[in-house]
């Protein structure tokens, strides 16, 4: 099995715009890190390698990031022991804080690849029923205490 991941966030800035260039600029960057991470499978992205402009419920201000890892230790390591991490520490400054969950994983068959809409039904479960099988977040899965140490090492 391979896990996928949903990230989503209402944008503060569209591309472009001042407010939004530090992270649009270093977008490329931190993607390219995670194409040549140990783990990494497959991300949305365009036939340019952006995300940017795919939308989930049509909706300009939200951007997405969905993406397939060989295990959650590897999405992991990415999101937590890269440059990512400074870029995490400071979405307040890019994302408008959101009162729903916006981040959301699953366990998918090897070689199967998510669509959008599969992803947004696994976010949809998870804010209307909660963690199960089917979509849960990093506290759900079997090692998350050590993950959680990892994470804070």
């Amino acid at each position: 099995m391979h896990l996928a991941q949903l990230n989503i966030g209402v944008l503060r800035h569209q591309k472009g715009e001042p407010g939004g260039a530090e992270f649009f600029d270093n977008l490329e960057r931190v993607n390219a890190i995670a194409d040549r991470m140990p783990g990494f499978v497959w991300r949305l992205q365009d036939d340019g390698g952006d995300a940017t402009a795919f939308r989930l419920r049509d909706d300009p201000a939200l951007a997405v990031n969905l993406s397939v890892w060989s295990s959650a230790e590897a999405l992991q390591a990415f999101v937590f022991q890269t440059v990512h991490v400074g870029f995490y520490r400071k979405r307040a400054s890019w994302f408008v804080p959101m009162t729903t969950p916006h981040f959301v994983m699953w366990w998918i068959p090897e070689g199967h690849i998510p669509t959008l809409e599969e992803a947004a039904d696994r976010l949809d479960r998870l804010t209307r029923d909660g963690s199960s099988a089917e979509a849960f977040c990093w506290e759900d899965l079997p090692n998350a205490k050590a993950m959680q140490a990892a994470r804070c090492a």
